[in-house]
């Protein structure tokens, strides 16, 4: 049996892990200390975590390459919530002797998120919402999904549910990806188009796309100005993926209509960030997994976790 005595859960924003999850069932002798302020001083991040034998990393918050990870010679256990995160470097824990497991997740919440910034955006509803509150009435005039083209990079798990709503709303789907058949798109209801001509036919592009040095700005100058006036962006996946100096310059000038988006560059995203002063950007502080059906999934996941391996039978551990 492996022991653990302290347990560090950071960068709890919300400061709500230790009343989502089961923590009671964990032995007596261990002490749960949660942090809900994210770190970027990688000295001060050591300093901290110096103490702790057990860390639940949330998401990708807080980045664990083998730089920090050799600098923390008590870890015994990390955790990630989700079933991956590619902010950790698995080998080098390995290489450690630190164990690296996930946690269990609930459903596609990023879903829920994603057809909130389409619908707020083409039916304008924050201006709406404002205008109304400021004492006047109907300023504008939205977009009805119906008949539009919904174009999607990366039609996985969460692009064909996203596409399946989309239809759902009497739509047309196209979508784009380096390795989607015609075949498979089809067999979502879609239809497989060129990179280039998904970006001239659609009236809101969705990306759902894993970041991988291949998928850095894979949306740049050249997509943005393919779009037409009248489109809009989302993204929900990762910042990167969209080259975010063309973005401000697109909404800027005007030339796409407007973009929702939930994640950023940098995250927190700084408060002199140039998007959050670009205008017709509807923008969300990363919610795309924040549900509380996930949270309790997470922090019940994370106490299984710790609970298997002071058994000595780790379970879902993560690959290199």
């Amino acid at each position: 049996m492996s022991a653990l005595t302290k347990i560090a859960i950071l960068d709890d924003y919300q400061g709500v892990a230790l009343s989502m999850g089961p923590w009671d069932r964990l032995p007596k002798g261990i002490e749960v200390t949660v942090f809900r302020d994210t770190l970027k001083d990688r000295d001060a991040l050591v300093a901290r975590l110096l103490p702790f034998d057990g860390i639940l990393a949330m998401r990708e918050r807080t980045p664990f390459p083998a730089a920090l990870i050799q600098r923390l010679p008590n870890l015994k256990l990390l955790m990630t919530t989700g079933e991956r995160n590619r902010a950790i470097d698995v080998a080098a824990a390995e290489a450690q002797g630190v164990t690296v497991c996930g946690t269990s997740s609930s459903g596609a919440p990023t879903v829920d998120i994603t057809w909130g910034l389409i619908l707020n955006l083409m039916r304008q509803l924050p201006q709406e919402a404002a205008s109304l509150r400021a004492g006047t009435w109907q300023q504008g005039v939205g977009t009805a999904v119906e008949g539009q083209t919904l174009g999607i990079l990366g039609l996985g798990k969460l692009g064909t549910r996203v596409a399946k709503v989309g239809l759902a709303f009497g739509m047309k789907v196209i979508a784009w990806s380096t390795n989607l058949t015609s075949e498979a798109a089809a067999a979502v209801g879609a239809t497989r188009v060129e990179k280039q001509e998904l970006f001239a036919q659609s009236d809101v592009v969705s990306l759902h796309m894993i970041l991988s040095d291949r998928s850095r700005g894979i949306v740049g100058a050249a997509e943005l100005a393919a779009m037409k006036r009248s489109a809009y962006i989302v993204n929900t996946s990762r910042g990167p993926l969209i080259d975010q100096d063309a973005l401000i310059a697109a909404l800027k000038e005007g030339r796409i209509a407007g973009a929702g988006l939930d994640v950023f560059d940098q995250e927190p995203i700084p408060a002199d960030h140039p998007l959050l002063g670009a205008p017709n950007a509807l923008l969300l502080p990363h919610l795309g997994y924040v549900s509380q059906q996930n949270y309790g999934a997470y922090f019940k996941g994370a106490v299984e976790v710790i609970e298997a391996f002071l058994a000595g039978n780790p379970i879902r551990k993560l690959a290199p």
